[in-house]
């Protein structure tokens, strides 16, 4: 019967080991494929006019889709869209400007100059760059630590009373927003062009819905002064939001009644205003701009009510008509702004990337990640000298820009005219608008981010370490700020990471050990421990340590009494004559039965005696003279063949690599110690699925020898598996004269 009408086919090749392998596909090593690092800087400097224009069109990406853009086709929705976008900057600037602890117009400059240089540089068509919550909180925490109310109290003539300088405050945090903004927009420029885009891919999901939950609570905090009307300290450095928080809730009886009222209603007005909002959504062509019917309204209330009655609510205060000329920061500030600077780029590049490919995958478009880097570092650069603070995409104001049509980054274009004339015109207008309403607004935005708290639920089901990482970075980010947090979680990620690996032993005699991530110096320790403890042969990691100290008794005798503590093993520990051996802790089967046994009479006590009569004559160390540096080198010098013979379950373990992309010095001397240690007590090691690239490697480690070769690597786990069972599978396990371990001591 012709098994090909059941689909079914029989295949039979030789089995492929990495030196039978090359012979048959006479296979280019990975240097002859692949340039070298001089070949490739010398074809980087090559020019061409092909090549030139490849980089001046990847470098200037508005080149590419301008010269295709259709007006009829495209201009319209983007005018609308645009429009839209534009009314939403002018309540989230002034509003995130206070989160940033600077005076509301520079929130207005940062709506106006980065969303200008990102239409020349950035590939994504839909992000709306700008103001955001999470990087101006970030920027407050740097503003407010340079720059505290404490720096600047002046006299107040006569009196005992002191007051804040405010003008020269905000002028110097001005200062130190700039500063750390063009520092981060430079480090994003640079990580781009060195192709460092793939950075925001160690920002795991749960890693920045934690972050940006917690940087929410900061926000919270950070605007409780203006809803109450109170002045908290704001205290910096670890545990800062706690201690801010706690004076806050001292202040409450202080509480500004009329700032109280304004607060609540207008925040009573924004939550009912989204919500039907949201509900009419499918039937209004565009959203109904509720933020700014909000400020006008409380702007001309807020007038009225100075006029006609003696409450006075902190207000916004002079807003400059005009456009601020460029200055250059304060580079002395550089060295003081550097770890934030370098938290707010890879933030601000993380949030940008992810949203930016979301609305590249429902639109069918890619987005350069690498290009992406540059384009939101130049909006940075360039921003910091017209005294903007740190920018990237704001997921509602995406979210208009697309929903209301918008096509292309021309919708930026008409956003940032809409900013223009309000900073030209309109500007003075809003000097009386209340700074509690400005902080309403910021509270109601953030509901969104609090309702990331319920991944908590979805993590608990579906992924135990995401959850564990979420939970880290939360309490971290709340505890020791947003630099330190972000800093403490992605080490943990990366922690979580390095230690994923997993054992499949579904063959008698043969065990498969695959790691889920490459073997490097980072975790390979933890692959040689991992492997140890699934193959039950911790034999090699004894330590010893003393914790008794016994009456020597007349030589010869026994004593059956020492203590020792182990870790990982439990061994057997016998003196004699201030000479303690220690014998391994031996492997068991399931059932917990012994694995080991003398080959030297059956007796173990009589099978010790022999070798112990030959440590009563020679050097003797004492106690007192020895140190841990020469029990630690005892130790090293035991291998797996001197301490005993074994009956094993396996013969063959084959280390799967396949998910290995490079392996460097330290993980190749890892692997040659598996080889020797495994080799002495015959169980063979093979390597399997193994890249060109990680051969290589091999080979330049000198890893191969005459006892490992290239016929212990193997095409595949399958090619490996079928040689161990024709090599050993019909083959019974080899036992192996026992040794013990001594070390001596007075």
């Amino acid at each position: 019967m012709d098994s090909r009408r059941f689909g079914k086919y029989r295949v039979e090749r030789d089995v492929l080991d990495e030196q039978r392998l090359e012979e048959v596909t006479q296979r280019k090593s990975y240097t002859d494929t692949h340039p070298s690092l001089t070949d490739r800087l010398k074809d980087s400097v090559r020019c061409s006019v092909p090549k030139l224009k490849r980089c001046v069109m990847s470098s200037l990406p508005v080149l590419y889709w301008l010269p295709k853009y259709s007006v009829w086709d495209y201009g319209m929705p983007d005018l609308v869209s645009g429009i839209s976008v534009g009314i939403m900057h002018l309540p989230q600037g002034m509003a995130y400007a206070l989160l940033a602890s600077l005076p509301p117009v520079f929130g207005l400059y940062t709506s106006l100059y980065p969303p200008l240089i990102y239409l020349f540089f950035g590939t994504s068509r839909h992000i709306s760059i700008g103001t955001f919550t999470v990087l101006s909180i970030m920027v407050g925490s740097v503003t407010e630590r340079l720059a505290p109310d404490a720096a600047f109290i002046i006299n107040n003539g006569t009196n005992i009373t002191t007051e804040v300088d405010v003008t020269a405050r905000d002028l110097y945090r001005v200062q130190v927003a700039a500063a750390t903004t063009v520092l981060g927009g430079l480090i994003q420029v640079v990580l781009g062009m060195v192709k460092f885009g793939f950075v925001g891919t160690y920002l795991s999901e749960p890693l920045v819905h934690a972050y940006t939950t917690a940087a929410s609570a900061h926000a919270v905090v950070a605007q409780l002064k203006y809803v109450f009307g109170v002045s908290p300290t704001r205290f910096n450095g670890p545990l800062s939001l706690v201690y801010t928080l706690g004076h806050v809730c001292s202040l409450l009886p202080q509480t500004h009644l009329p700032t109280l009222v304004v607060s609540a209603v207008s925040m009573a007005f924004l939550i009912t205003a989204k919500e039907l909002n949201s509900f009419l959504s499918p039937k209004l062509p565009v959203p109904i701009p509720v933020e700014l019917i909000t400020i006008v309204s409380a702007t001309l209330i807020s007038s009225y009510a100075h006029l006609n009655s003696n409450y006075t609510i902190s207000v916004v205060g002079e807003i400059p008509s005009g456009l601020s000329s460029p200055r250059a920061p304060d580079i002395n500030l550089f060295q003081e702004v550097i770890g934030d600077a370098f938290a707010l780029a890879i933030v601000g590049y993380a949030i940008s990337f992810s949203l930016g490919k979301t609305f590249a995958l429902k639109h069918g478009y890619k987005v350069d990640s690498n290009q992406e880097l540059v384009a939101l570092g130049l909006s940075n650069t360039v921003g910091g000298f017209f005294q903007c603070f740190s920018v990237c995409p704001s997921m509602s104001r995406s979210l208009i820009q697309e929903s209301t049509g918008g096509k292309t980054q021309m919708a930026g274009l008409a956003s940032a005219v809409i900013v223009l004339v309000t900073i030209l015109k309109l500007g003075p207008l809003f000097q009386e608008l209340p700074k509690a309403v400005l902080a309403s607004i910021v509270l109601v935005n953030l509901k969104g981010m609090f309702k990331q708290c319920m991944d908590i639920v979805k993590l608990w089901r579906s992924s135990k370490i995401d959850l564990v990482v979420w939970l880290v970075t939360l309490v971290s980010t709340l505890l020791f700020n947003l630099d330190l947090g972000l800093a403490g979680s992605i080490s943990f990620a990366l922690a979580c990471l390095i230690q994923c690996s997993t054992l499949a032993r579904e063959i008698p005699g043969i065990t498969i050990f695959h790691s889920s991530a490459t073997v490097y110096f980072a975790n390979a320790d933890l692959y040689l421990e991992a492997l140890k403890e699934k193959v039950s042969c911790h034999t090699l990691f004894i330590k010893v340590t003393f914790s008794i100290f016994f009456h020597l008794e007349e030589a010869g005798h026994w004593r059956n009494t020492c203590v020792v503590e182990e870790e990982e093993d439990q061994g057997i520990t016998e003196r004699m004559n201030g000479t303690v051996f220690v014998i391994p802790a031996t492997p068991r089967t399931p059932d917990g039965q012994c694995r080991w046994e003398y080959l030297k009479g059956g007796d173990p006590d009589n099978a010790s005696l022999g070798w112990m009569s030959e440590f009563q004559d020679g050097d003797t160390t004492t106690l007192g003279s020895s140190s841990d540096d020469t029990l630690s080198r005892d130790l090293e010098r035991v291998s797996l063949g001197s301490l005993g013979k074994w009956t094993w379950d396996i013969h063959s373990i084959i280390l799967d690599l396949s998910t290995a992309n490079f392996i460097d010095t330290v993980a190749i001397k890892t692997m040659r110690n598996i080889f020797q240690d495994f080799s002495e007590i015959d169980v063979d090691i093979y390597m399997a699925g193994c890249q060109a690239s990680v051969v290589e490697q091999l080979e330049r480690g000198d890893f191969f020898s005459e006892s490992i070769t290239k016929q212990c690597l193997f095409a595949s786990v399958h090619d490996a598996v079928l040689f161990c069972l024709n090599h050993r599978g019909a083959t019974s396990f080899t036992r192996y004269e026992t040794s013990l371990v001594c070390m001596k001591f007075r």
